[in-house]
């Protein structure tokens, strides 16, 4: 597996081509330049979701050195020395980032916990009842089908599975803390709107199109409940 150093390096020259072949004004037409191009946009969207600082001339001359077979106008002591420092400034500004998500967050949570109808749990999780079914409710061992759609505290979107027309299939223990605990209060035909703090969340890690230490906000509809199959007569049950 390439080192992280590494990842950036090539993630950068191919983030590069994608935009300069834009600036050029890339046909897209065969399916090479429309799979360059994808991959150029992810990388893209990825370094910027770093924090990565690049200068796209030093760049575009980087990649050119190295598909031409020239000798790099840096010592390797250089190279090493300035990856390090680009490694530094993406970890600061991400443990800024975190920091202050965190910080926004409680804020947030704060707030919403003194709304009328929302009720909150001693982990820290907030939900309200929009609808209250009246089916099974799940257990640790169950799995259960849901229609969910999940959004940032600023309304932005990351997850829908309303969007896709699909409900999503999953075991109770197979998702984020506060999901798990959020189901198991539920019933079958429920609608419930959840706050979830990072902590039971994703915390400081974040996930693509989740920051760092994000609340999370999920409008959740549970369909229907799977029970876990029997155990076999003389053994006992999975805890």
């Amino acid at each position: 597996m390439k080192s992280s150093k590494s990842i950036v390096i090539v993630g950068s020259a191919l983030a590069v081509v994608a935009m300069v072949g834009c600036d050029r004004g890339a046909s897209l037409k065969n399916d090479q330049e429309k799979a360059s191009y994808a991959v150029g946009l992810q990388i893209g969207r990825s370094l910027k979701a770093q924090n990565a600082e690049v200068s796209v001339n030093s760049l575009v001359a980087g990649l050119n050195d190295g598909l031409g077979g020239k000798d790099a106008k840096l010592k390797p002591e250089e190279l090493q020395a300035a990856m390090q420092k680009m490694q530094e400034n993406m970890m600061k500004k991400a443990q800024e980032a975190a920091e202050k998500n965190l910080k926004d967050g409680d804020e947030w949570l704060a707030k919403n916990k003194a709304k009328a109808g929302v009720k909150s749990t001693e982990s820290g999780l907030q939900y309200e009842v929009v609808k209250e079914g009246t089916g099974p409710q799940p257990t640790d061992n169950d799995t259960v089908k849901v229609h969910y759609t999940g959004t940032l505290t600023n309304g932005e979107k990351f997850d829908s599975s309303r969007d896709r027309n699909e409900p999503a299939e999953f075991p109770v223990r197979g998702v984020i803390p506060g999901w798990t605990e959020a189901l198991k209060l539920m019933k079958a035909g429920s609608q419930y709107k959840l706050a979830i703090p990072a902590k039971l969340a994703y915390g400081p890690q974040g996930r693509p199109g989740i920051p760092p230490n994000s609340v999370l906000l999920f409008d959740v509809e549970l369909l229907e409940v799977k029970a876990a199959p029997a155990a076999p007569a003389g053994k006992p049950a999975k805890k």
